[in-house]
């Protein structure tokens, strides 16, 4: 009888021992190394939203553990019993997506390295009775796509842009629509100044890197050639007379060669003029719409 309690005795430890070393293995989770290639960006867009900051949420997908810890990364933890458990970085806080005045998304980039690029994530703000992750999937590899519930969004103005911004900017914005309704910029020209005042807000990251090199590289080709010379001579003949009609319209005597003021800088100098006029005297309507602004991020 001894023999057998002494027998059980040492089982039973062992049992408690080979306990201990299984729990170990979960209690140590492979969490080193999540090292960031970048600092998130400043927190931006609706104030109310500024209330997460700070806080994380978790969703289970499989044998993976998602995290989304708003204005700041998005992080998968793989679950399970191997010595080496993925756990890494989807992305780092970065930048809203914008569309039609309204704040569409958050961008989480510069995760973990995959291949020739890095992670990333964008989470989309839904309605909902709680702040919860919902959703978790991944579209395309090394891409990952967030549902992201919330009260916080449920009001139909809740992800307006324009509230957002200072009144400078709502200013300049508001020129801007201005010109765009009298004529005097091209819708082009016009979400170029958008996008200008949403990097300026801290909404978007500037690019503008990219941006003088692809402008190097076009002023290198436009006029290699006599023939692209000719041709972008004729367009910009064009343009001269659809801005002397404008000229026109505007009540603004167009004075010819007589002195000497027949380029396009100085149609340029009285069309801002004119658009001074507009703006200091009234318009045609003083209703600004604050329509499509168009999708100014980059999506994969």
């Amino acid at each position: 009888m001894a023999a057998r309690l002494l027998l059980a005795a040492l089982s039973a430890a062992l049992g408690l021992f080979a306990s201990a070393g299984k729990m170990k293995i979960v209690e140590e989770p492979n969490t080193f190394g999540l090292q960031p290639k970048m600092s998130p960006s400043a927190v931006s867009g609706p104030a109310h939203l500024f209330r997460l900051a700070g806080k994380c949420f978790s969703f289970m997908e499989s044998t993976y553990k998602y995290e989304f810890c708003p204005f700041h990364n998005v992080t998968q933890h793989e679950q399970t019993f191997r010595w080496n458990a993925y756990s890494g970085i989807l992305g780092i806080w970065h930048e809203w997506e914008i569309d039609n005045n309204t704040f569409i998304g958050m961008w989480m980039r510069e995760g973990d390295s995959c291949e020739t690029k890095s992670r990333q994530t964008k989470v989309h703000l839904v309605c909902g009775k709680s702040n919860k992750l919902a959703y978790v999937s991944e579209p395309s590899t090394c891409v990952y796509s967030l549902t992201f519930e919330t009260p916080l969004v449920c009001h139909p103005h809740s992800l307006l842009v324009y509230p957002t911004l200072t009144e400078a900017l709502q200013r300049k914005w508001d020129e801007a629509e201005q010109l765009l309704y009298d004529g005097l910029i091209t819708d082009q020209g016009y979400k170029k100044t958008l996008k200008e005042i949403f990097e300026e807000a801290g909404l978007l990251k500037a690019t503008e890197e990219n941006e003088v090199e692809k402008h190097s590289k076009k002023i290198t080709l436009e006029f290699e050639t006599m023939e692209k010379c000719s041709k972008e001579y004729k367009q910009l003949s064009e343009e001269i007379k659809k801005l002397r009609v404008l000229l026109g319209q505007h009540g603004i005597a167009y004075k010819g060669n007589s002195a000497g003021n027949t380029g396009a800088e100085y149609v340029s100098h009285q069309l801002a003029s004119a658009s001074m006029a507009s703006v200091l005297n009234g318009s045609k309507d003083d209703k600004h719409l604050h329509g499509n602004t168009g999708i100014w991020n980059y999506t994969v």
